[in-house]
């Protein structure tokens, strides 16, 4: 009597585990998909709202206009000095009358000088402050490769996320089928109770993988909408697009020769070696001293005079050894940066390229065979287990086994879209060759 208590318990726990288990199911496939009508972006539509929105891009981007104020301020002449006395006031006598008093007591001195800039400083100081914002340009053009591949990464792992609901999803209804059948086995005698919660226990396991698969999506969906701007999707927003290996056939040399020729951070470093010349010719022309000429109006006592002057510093000490001196090592200084950056570019084309064949490899080591291989041990698993002709031990192994090939593969193709997007910023230019 004890005994068939317990049993009837036993089928009541049975039922309400199995209920929760498909409501668990139901509320993941809500949870791993986008309502109907949700906004959804490509990989080009999410990264040209990145170059337009990202707030952090668009703060670098005004760098450069603060050089093109520069510009200006480096192409100004200097200003005149204007300068006025009124000098020598004895006191007052109002018999003399205010203007004799003025014209015969006083003195009034007027001048105005200005400095002549010697050695071109002025067309050096522009050439500098132009050479400066092409090298912000190119360096804010290399925000934006990088912008490039962090939100291609994003798009990547939303997709691989909603790759891995799919397929974890199906592993956990057709594992809930093997639960429903064997507990049928188990009430009719023909299943032990420990083989039975052994076969609960994995469920937990495909439970789990839905679970994280949609942890991972709503992450990467928030974390790309911080990318392309906050502000420009909604919080509902989903990506669209295949999720599917791609071959891509091009040689190592034609990446190197595009990747000289693209990348924006070798850019930086060869305009740097052109605003190093620059600084270079802008201290030589201000060793050279400037010329100040000035004129004088004075009038004393009913005098009027006038005086012209000019003045020049004697170059003697001072002729801005210094930093002509340092600014001819900033040259050498970016000379040997130019060769880091260019040889940094091509180890990073080769190590991309070499990445991307690698994936490529595993990629066609699942797609040879071993997907349809794997399927077809579970289903001649399943169907021998169902039928007694096969341990339960067996069973189980092979579920993981599906299980664990699925999900690498899945994970296989991201690594290798997410290998062809290394590539891609490698070179420096999404448009391989």
């Amino acid at each position: 009597m004890e005994t068939s208590s317990r049993h009837r318990r036993d089928l009541l726990k049975t039922r309400a585990g199995l209920l929760l288990i498909a409501g668990a199911v139901l509320a993941g496939a809500a949870f791993g998909q986008a309502p109907q009508g949700a906004v959804r972006i490509t990989l080009e539509e999410a990264i040209q709202m990145a170059l337009r929105h990202n707030h952090s891009l668009q703060a670098a981007r005004t760098t450069v206009y603060q050089n093109k104020a520069q510009e200006v301020t480096a192409n100004l002449r200097p200003n005149p000095d204007f300068s006025t006395v009124w000098a020598y006031l004895p006191l007052y006598k109002p018999e003399e009358g205010f203007l004799t008093y003025l014209h015969d007591s006083t003195e009034l001195d007027v001048g105005l000088s200005y400095t002549i800039e010697r050695g071109q400083k002025r067309q050096h100081r522009l050439q500098a402050a132009r050479d400066a914002t092409a090298v912000t340009r190119s360096q804010v053009i290399d925000n934006e490769r990088s912008l490039e591949f962090q939100v291609a990464s994003l798009f990547i792992n939303v997709q691989l996320a909603e790759s891995t609901i799919e397929v974890t999803g199906e592993n956990l209804k057709s594992f809930q089928h093997t639960v429903e059948i064997s507990e049928t086995q188990y009430k009719s005698g023909r299943l032990s109770e420990n083989d039975y919660l052994k076969i609960k226990l994995q469920l937990l396991q495909f439970q789990t993988d839905v679970q994280q698969a949609q942890l991972a999506r709503v992450q990467a969906l928030s974390d790309l909408r911080q990318q392309v701007g906050y502000e420009e999707v909604p919080a509902d927003y989903d990506v669209s697009g295949k999720f599917d290996y791609n071959p891509l056939l091009v040689s190592l040399p034609e990446l190197e020769a595009a990747a000289l020729q693209n990348r924006p951070d070798l850019q930086v470093a060869e305009r740097g070696i052109a605003a190093a010349n620059s600084q270079y010719g802008l201290a030589k022309a201000n060793g050279k001293p400037d010329l100040t000429i000035g004129g004088n109006y004075s009038h004393t006592s009913g005098v009027n005079a006038a005086t012209v002057s000019m003045s020049i510093p004697l170059a003697i000490f001072d002729r801005n050894q210094g930093e002509i001196a340092r600014t001819h090592y900033v040259i050498t200084q970016a000379q040997e940066q130019e060769k880091s950056v260019k040889g940094q570019v091509l180890t990073d084309v080769r190590d991309a390229y070499e990445g991307l064949r690698s994936n490529d490899k595993v990629v066609q080591f699942y797609r040879s065979g071993n997907l349809e291989t794997s399927q077809r041990n579970r289903e001649i698993s399943e169907y021998a287990y169902q039928r007694g002709a096969i341990s339960l031990l067996d069973f189980l192994d092979t579920e993981r086994s599906y299980r664990a090939t699925q999900l690498a593969y899945r994970q296989a193709i991201g690594a290798y879209l997410t290998a062809l997007e290394q590539l891609r910023q490698a070179v420096g230019t999404r448009s391989l060759p």
